[in-house]
């Protein structure tokens, strides 16, 4: 009988790496197009006359839908239990959004179809993202937004690059933008072939013993807070590509490859972090905040070589972001609140990304230094929050 059930829990386990693995390879070419897209924006929007607080504002408004959104999307989820539908409509909406910037002749069209990027990912998050933790129960949480989001960031490795080989050829940005199309068609084609394979991903979680919780519970709240304000230290990458171009810190072919160096150390971090989250709990979000914080003074501050490894230091923080953060969501609260919880926390996780978004381009464009300031600080007061929620998981 013990045999039969570590077969069956192995079989479960492989079932589980294959949907993870699946998921993570359509994220790959999802990245390609809208990371690729992101790693041009801001200098696109510069050639058609943004300043910088408009880069900060679009960036953060759109962050700000791109967060805030998914608390309608997780409950709807959460409500109907129905987890595909809202996924495939985001992903349609996401990879037509970033092609159609070849057509944008102004900064404001520019924008809108930048913010439905956004738009059509907080659509497909939260359902995608409960899917993976189900998942993640028969391998480890950690493991799971890990694996997935070092494919991710493998996929947005490739496509700056790819962007940054058509600039340095053509120097066309709207090439640029056309080119992404190709990988958006097969990113579409591959979420319509997992939903088929994988009809429902929340049997691959065993059943729970813990039904019918009533809330979010202590840890959540004090743990959003924390979240809640790295997130608005957090500068986002169009404003860091509008200054490398605007201080000549960096050439427009350079920019994407930043981008790229960027998305290579997530990548690999994420495989990293999410073991030691496995093991270590939300501990290791405590040094991975040191980090976040020593992107912005190198990024901002420094010349072509430490603006690099700001870069490099920027995208273990984004892989954070894009991880751990969700990860440990799901071991705060019960199963069946997750869609919720999800929806919840991103969406107020989104309001302080726009607010502080909003707060560094404004004071990017008095001072440099401001935002700097800004960023550092902001980082620094989400570490108590992290402290309170590893002494609640300790007690």
């Amino acid at each position: 009988m013990a045999s039969s059930d570590r077969s069956t829990r192995t079989h479960a386990g492989q079932v589980a790496l294959r949907f993870v693995l699946m998921i993570g390879v359509v994220s790959f070419f999802a990245d390609f197009v809208y990371e690729g897209g992101r790693s041009i924006a801001g200098p696109f929007l510069e050639t058609l006359g943004a300043t910088g607080a408009i880069v900060g504002v679009v960036a953060g408004l759109g962050e700000l839908l791109g967060y805030g959104l998914r608390f309608f999307s997780g409950r709807i989820s959460e409500r109907t239990r129905q987890f595909w539908p809202m996924t495939l409509f985001g992903y349609f909406v996401q990879m037509a959004a970033v092609p159609s910037l070849a057509f944008a002749r102004n900064w404001q069209t520019a924008a809108v179809l930048i913010v439905l990027e956004r738009v059509g990912k907080a659509i497909r998050n939260p359902p995608r993202d409960v899917m993976l933790s189900h998942a993640g129960k028969e391998m480890g949480i950690g493991w799971a937004f890990g694996l997935h989001e070092g494919l991710d960031q493998a996929g947005a490795l490739v496509g700056p690059l790819m962007l940054a080989v058509i600039l340095a050829c053509r120097g066309d940005y709207r090439l640029a933008f056309a080119a992404l199309a190709i990988p958006a068609v097969v990113t579409c084609v591959l979420i319509v072939v997992t939903k088929f394979l994988y009809p429902r991903p929340e049997d691959l979680e065993p059943h729970s013993q813990e039904m019918h919780a009533a809330g979010m519970g202590r840890s959540f709240w004090i743990y959003l807070v924390g979240a809640g304000l790295v997130a608005a230290g957090f500068a986002d990458y169009q404003l860091i590509a509008f200054h490398l171009q605007k201080h000549g810190v960096a050439s427009a072919i350079w920019i994407p490859i930043f981008y790229s160096v960027a998305m290579a150390t997530g990548g690999a971090g994420s495989l990293l972090f999410g073991r030691l989250f496995d093991r270590f709990g939300v501990t290791v979000l405590i040094p991975l905040t040191f980090i976040s914080i020593a992107s912005a003074p190198l990024v901002f501050l420094g010349g072509f070589n430490w603006a690099l490894v700001g870069a490099a230091l920027w995208g273990l923080g984004m892989g954070v972001h894009e991880s751990i953060i969700p990860a440990a969501v799901a071991t705060m609260v019960p199963q069946e609140r997750r869609p919720s919880a999800y929806g919840l926390f991103t969406a107020a996780y989104g309001i302080f990304w726009f607010l502080g978004s909003a707060a560094i381009g404004f004071l990017y464009d008095v001072s440099v230094q401001y935002a700097v300031i800004f960023c550092v600080a902001t980082g620094l007061a989400s570490l108590p929050f992290f402290f309170a929620v590893r002494r609640r998981a300790d007690g």
